[in-house]
């Protein structure tokens, strides 16, 4: 949105191409700020728009070309890659150790019994505090940890079980519900 201070840390190999869009032109856009998943189409478009001279006859292919960008990224579904940390200081420290060391083993009672909280009172107070399930928190976690590992080339085996999870399978549905990409796409983003 315009004038929302943000910021992106990348992993790996990265090819970058900045768009910005001029308010308004964009119908239905989000107030906040979000990371899109990049279609084939919307990739050939951007690659596209780069390549465009400064100035562009606005009846011809630039302004088509411009046009039909801009009504791709309202198309563009939302990649689920921000992990919101709660502000209550132990509830934080938990999820800033979990982070450190991401398993999907870790239970809501572990985490109810170190914060001496019912189950009732944890769920709701970190839901309210992260604006996710513990359940939806803690996969997220383990995917943002298992994307680096996966553009490295590690083999999806390797991560799925030191990530606690009992086989690849249940580790690449995990990731593609959170991500809407298998695990092996990330392997092949060079």
């Amino acid at each position: 949105p315009p004038g929302a201070v943000h910021q992106a840390r990348m992993i790996g190999p990265v090819r970058l191409r900045c768009l910005y869009v001029r308010p308004g032109s964009v119908a239905g856009m989000p107030d906040h700020c979000e990371v899109l998943a990049i279609t084939p189409l919307m990739r050939s478009l951007l690659d596209e728009a780069v390549r465009l001279p400064g100035t562009r006859d606005p009846t011809g292919r630039d302004d088509a070309l411009i046009g039909l960008l801009l009504h791709e990224i309202a198309e563009l579904p939302p990649m689920q890659l921000s992990l919101p940390l709660p502000g209550e200081p132990k509830l934080k420290a938990m999820c800033q150790a979990f982070l450190s060391e991401p398993a999907s083993s870790a239970t809501i009672g572990q985490w109810c019994a170190a914060l001496n909280m019912s189950r009732r009172s944890f769920t709701r107070r970190f839901r309210s505090e992260t604006g996710l399930s513990f359940v939806d928190w803690r996969q997220r976690a383990c995917v943002l940890a298992a994307i680096p590992r996966l553009v490295a080339g590690e083999p999806v085996t390797t991560i799925a079980m030191d990530l606690g999870y009992g086989n690849p399978a249940a580790f690449s549905t995990m990731v593609k519900r959170v991500t809407g990409r298998s695990p092996s796409h990330y392997g092949t983003q060079a």
